[in-house]
Formats: structure tokens, sequence, C-alpha cells
């Protein structure tokens, strides 16, 4: 009966060698990953990754003007045509009117 326990013992021992093997061979494939996309990604010190940022007040402002002008387009113009081209001249043009309203802040 020892022996068969013994031998039970070594058999799961060496199952969970394996599935630990497994596990390391996996963890050390995503650090070696990890560094190589650190190593490769360009740096630049002291930047968060955004090139501008705005106020939680000025989003909600942008947006809520914007879908004013766009509910007065639509409630406004009777041509369905004039008010696609208007609706779409809005959306490219709010980006722009907003940098020139609100300036770029670093």
């Amino acid at each position: 009966m020892s022996k068969e326990r013994q031998r039970r013992r070594a058999e799961r021992l060496a199952v969970l060698e394996k599935e630990k093997a497994a596990r390391a061979r996996k963890v050390a494939r995503r650090d070696s990953l990890r560094a190589f996309r650190r190593r490769i990604t360009p740096r630049r010190p002291g930047r968060s990754g955004r090139l501008y940022h705005r106020s939680l007040r000025q989003r909600i402002g942008i947006v809520v003007v914007t879908m004013l002008a766009v509910a007065a387009v639509w409630t406004l113009i009777p041509d369905l045509a004039l008010r696609i081209i208007l609706t779409a001249m809005l959306v490219l043009a709010v980006p722009a009117l907003v940098v020139v309203v609100l300036g770029r802040r670093a």
C-alpha cells in the first residue's frame, strides 16, 4: 500500500512540475514581450500621451452647443438635402472652431 501511494504521489508531483514549468515559460514569454514593447515604444519625458486637455465643463459645452446647432438646423431648414449638408459641415467644422475659440493647451 505504501509503495502504491508513493508511486501516485510521484506521478502527481511530476504533473505539477510540468504545469509549473509551462506556467513559468508563459510568464517569461509575457515578460519578455512586455520588455520588448517597452523598448521599441518611443518615449517623451513629461508627456502623458495626450496632445491637449479639455476640462469636463468645456467638453460638455462643446457637445451641448453642437447638439443645439444640429437641432436648429433640423428644425429651421425645410429641405432634407440642405439639412444633411449643414449637419455634415457642422461635424467637420466643430473641431476647428473649438481649437480657434478655446485654443490648444499643453
